[in-house]
């Protein structure tokens, strides 16, 4: 077949490889032929598998490299259509460094006996900046593959494991975000804005799997106006350097408690206005306050058999807490806490032995009442300047060894350190630990809790079991003093009745008796016989797990981002919370619809080990006459940031019927028209 071509000026001949079926190089009945031939002036005529091309050298030129192309792709094993062929054409003839072979054969992924690739050069350079960065803006008209190409490579990451969630939100500004005023349930009314999502989804997946993956909180599919609300309110509690202050109080810049038990500063402040909130509560006791679509890491029996653990919202835990009799999620464990280190005035460990049997009212001279020999020496070691005198069969006496001096009587160390700390006069039911040592490094802290254990507490051992700690108090303070401590070591307390031989013991209404477990490596005892009976078992895991979540009704939250590499921070009572997305594939779709305030909330909530794709077209926004786009806005404020790209895809990158691109093309240059004649 032969298009003539007046005044050629050369002529080649192209030998195709014996290798290479020439009427999948050429098309059925010539098909890819007569398009080639179209595009270039130029006269082709084929014979068995020599082809000779005749015309202008610069149009040779192009055409010859147009075979090798296609010849390229077929060797790779993709076949042809007449739309590659086209797109082939295209490409070449922009005179682009890139080879339209390596676009057109780039795998993203394979499902149900399709495969998914760019199939322009704009889009492999989406999908390139997609691998290459963290975030990145895809901004063109509809039909050019950004929303469904970011969707393909978000399974990819997910298959691959580099991400252990997809999550694909929308803004719904076609209601207004008021989707209250629609009829229906909340998936009724929101799912008609997000039907490309899922479709693209049913593209890639298994679609019996998608809803399993969805209940796991492996796919999540929400308006962007669901992703704001991860929040608390305002008097719920975190934990900083220097103790507990309220959520509301934190400003950018000041310091929280890492999950690592180390300071993390806060990176971010955001307002969320009034919403839904529950009272999570644990196992042990703890509980905090926050919103339905507040997220927790958690770890559920299915993720300890592989290893994993995953990130949920509150809302996707109620009603699924336990699997029969079973607690479903367990939250992670505070590493040991340093508060601000502080200089105190007793030794920490005799301050806890005095606390559990001392007698430390100062009326008289402090005593002490024990049993083993080895506490009365510690105590003694503890304290310079005092001698324990004994005083009778268990009781000893805190003597201060200069007492008197030159005629002179010298108040007892022990006994102005008590009134400094305010415990002089306190009795059993009084005592507590003074926030001097409650909120101090954790050595110090360990040793007050050892020196209360040593005392009044003690190693409870289990057949066939680990053994666990038991403490006990007639004093509510001390009880709660206790509880902090423990929980600010990482560890679990809670309080429940004695046991012994497996029966429950009475205990007086004013005894409190608590069960303690510390994690691995911190030793409650220093006492020897009760570290040996301890040791001989081992004291187990502390655990945390949900063991309620209930509405209680509406409060105004906010939400904080911090630095730490995992975003979490602890709030009430130690829990372990987090408001950011850590390793998850993360895509925002029509992004023109967001206002600047709501695009910088998006980007702010990316985690670590998480990637972002922002996509939208700037010439379709439907937002409120004088609202700016937050894409728009974007452009100017984060163009040239390091590891964050914006890919713009033109009317050429239209994927879908021809006609849509001749129409947006056609609307491009109307549009490039008025504004250069205003």
């Amino acid at each position: 077949m032969s298009g003539a071509v007046a005044g050629a000026q050369a002529s080649h001949k192209i030998v195709v490889p014996n290798s290479i079926d020439m009427v999948a190089l050429l098309g059925a009945r010539d098909e890819f032929l007569r398009i080639v031939e179209k595009e270039f002036a130029a006269d082709i005529m084929v014979r068995g598998n020599e082809i000779t091309l005749n015309g202008e050298p610069a149009e040779l030129a192009l055409a010859e490299r147009l075979i090798d192309e296609l010849i390229a792709v077929i060797r790779t094993g993709h076949g042809l259509t007449g739309d590659s062929v086209e797109r082939s054409i295209a490409m070449i003839k922009q005179a682009t460094a890139e080879s339209p072979a390596d676009v057109l054969t780039q795998n993203i992924l394979s499902s149900r006996g399709r495969t998914i690739r760019p199939k322009t050069l704009n889009q492999k350079r989406y999908v390139d900046a997609i691998d290459k960065n963290t975030i990145v803006f895809g901004i063109g008209p509809a039909g050019t593959g950004k929303t469904y190409l970011a969707v393909a490579k978000a399974v990819q990451a997910l298959q691959a494991k580099e991400v252990t969630r997809i999550i694909l939100t929308r803004p719904a500004v076609e209601a207004g975000e008021r989707l209250g005023f629609l009829p229906g349930t909340l998936s009724e009314k929101i799912d008609p804005y997000l039907r490309p999502l899922y479709d693209a989804l049913h593209d890639m997946l298994d679609p019996e799997s998608i809803p399993r993956l969805m209940t796991a909180g492996t796919i999540e599919i929400a308006p962007l106006a669901y992703m704001r609300g991860r929040a608390q309110p305002y008097d719920a509690k975190v934990l900083t350097p220097n103790g507990y202050r309220p959520i509301g109080s934190l400003e950018i810049g000041d310091l929280v408690v890492g999950s690592n038990g180390l300071p993390t500063p806060v990176l971010g402040v955001y307002p969320r206005g009034v919403r839904d909130v529950y009272r999570v509560t644990t196992q042990d006791g703890a509980s905090t306050i926050c919103c339905g679509e507040h997220l927790w890491t958690v770890r559920t029996p299915e993720d300890k058999r592989d290893g994993m653990h995953r990130t949920i919202e509150t809302s996707e835990m109620i009603g699924r807490l336990r699997r029969g009799q079973v607690r479903r999620f367990e939250l992670p464990m505070v590493e040991p806490v340093e508060f601000e280190p502080q200089d105190v005035p007793l030794d920490p460990y005799a301050l806890g032995l005095l606390l559990g049997e001392g007698c430390i009212t100062t009326a008289t001279t402090p005593s002490f009442t024990t049993a083993d020999p080895e506490l009365a020496d510690a105590l003694e070691a503890a304290l310079d300047g005092i001698e324990l005198r004994h005083k009778s069969r268990y009781d000893y006496v805190l003597r201060h060894v200069d007492g008197s001096r030159g005629g002179l009587r010298v108040a007892n160390p022990v006994t102005v350190a008590l009134r400094g700390l305010g415990l002089a006069g306190t009795k059993s039911a009084t005592k507590f630990v003074p926030e001097v040592y409650r909120e101090n490094s954790a050595w110090i802290r360990l040793r007050v809790l050892q020196g209360l254990l040593d005392t009044d507490g003690g190693p409870v051992t289990q057949t066939g079991r680990t053994c666990r700690v038991q403490y006990s108090t007639t004093s509510p303070r001390l009880r709660d003093d206790v509880i902090f401590l423990v929980q600010s070591l990482g560890g679990v307390a809670y309080v429940r009745p004695g046991r012994a031989n497996g029966r429950d013991v009475g205990h007086r209404s004013d005894a409190y008796v608590l069960d303690i477990r510390l994690p691995e490596g911190l030793s409650p005892f220093r006492l020897a016989r009760k570290q040996a009976k301890y040791d001989a078992t081992g004291g187990g895991r502390p655990m945390r797990f949900i063991e309620s979540i209930e509405h209680l009704g509406q409060q105004d939250t906010l939400c904080i981002q911090v630095a730490a590499e995992d975003s979490l921070y602890v709030t009430d009572d130690f829990l372990v919370t987090h408001n950011t997305l850590n390793d998850a594939y993360i895509i925002l779709d029509e992004a023109q619809n967001t206002s600047p305030e709501q695009m910088k909330m998006f980007l702010t909530r990316l985690g670590f080990g998480s990637k972002m794709v922002v996509t939208g077209d700037i010439t379709q926004v439907d937002l409120p006459t004088g609202t700016n786009s937050g894409l728009r806005v974007v452009q100017g404020i984060l163009e040239g940031v390091q590891d964050l790209a914006f890919c713009r895809l033109t009317s050429h990158d239209v994927v879908r019927h021809k006609l849509v691109g001749r129409i947006v093309s056609a609307y491009e240059n109307y549009e490039g028209s008025a504004d250069s004649h205003r």
